[in-house]
């Protein structure tokens, strides 16, 4: 029987370097996965948007599909645009069985994928007691989602001994990355270096390139198409397949 198609959801972006670099992560997904259908498909500003490829899930003769949206929290998009875009789908294309995994956010995968990514810019270990750590995202008007970011980063630094560690955000949020930085010196660390909780690179992350910059701090990449991130969307859609037990019926 044919396993449910994944449709892996990205945000979307004007900058073409987003969509360029997602891209590349679903084709890393693929080569983990070989023979299993792989979508890649956005919520706004780059195409093929979601509703069009669960079209085309249907329309190529799949009975189910899951649906994993590649978004580091649960903030609006995740509670929102996704399950509306969804139910949508699931309304015209009744003989589709549609699935929401959680987000990809918070999977052991994205932690690792950012440190190696935070590893690689030090050119050091990561345990060093004078370091200052700045975990920088978009940021959201959904203060959870947010939290969860400042939780990871307090997480590291208990884990690496870090001399401190602070979430920062390009958008939406408080503290900036310019403030982040500026007050984990004023705190003593001897160095700071800004981490990126972010999929790829864009305009909102550009900013906060440029501020790390700005501010003395060396600033990793993005977590881009990284095996461990791969992982995780596999991850998220293997959980979903065994926790909803779909039957035979339903995706022969």
């Amino acid at each position: 029987m044919a396993a449910p198609a994944l449709v892996a959801v990205a945000h979307g972006s004007r900058d073409p370097r987003s969509a360029a670099t997602v891209s590349d992560l679903i084709a890393e997904v693929r080569r983990q996965r070989p023979g299993m259908d792989v979508r890649l498909s956005f919520l706004d500003l780059s195409a093929p948007r979601l509703p069009d490829v669960l079209d085309a899930v249907a329309a190529d003769g799949h009975r189910s599909a899951v649906v994993v949206p590649l978004l580091l929290g649960h903030a609006f998009h995740a509670r929102v645009d996704v399950p509306s875009a969804v139910t949508a789908a699931a309304a015209r294309l009744p003989g589709l069985d549609i699935e929401i995994s959680p987000v990809i956010g918070g999977h052991e995968g994205l932690s690792a994928a950012a440190l190696r990514r935070l590893a690689a810019t030090l050119g050091t270990g990561l345990h060093d007691p004078g370091l200052g750590v700045v975990l920088a995202a978009i940021g959201s008007s959904h203060a959870a989602a947010n939290a969860a970011v400042a939780d990871l980063v307090a997480g590291w630094t208990r884990r690496f001994g870090w001399h401190g560690g602070s979430p920062a955000f390009a958008a939406m949020a408080a503290p900036t990355v310019t403030d982040a930085v500026a007050a984990l010196r004023a705190s003593g660390a001897q160095r700071v270096a800004v981490a990126q909780w972010i999929l790829a690179p864009g305009l909102l992350p550009d900013r906060i390139v440029r501020d790390a910059e700005a501010a003395g701090a060396s600033v990793a990449a993005p977590l881009g198409p990284d095996p461990d991130v791969a992982h995780a969307i596999l991850a998220r859609y293997d959980a979903l397949i065994a926790s909803k037990h779909f039957s035979q019926t339903r995706i022969a």
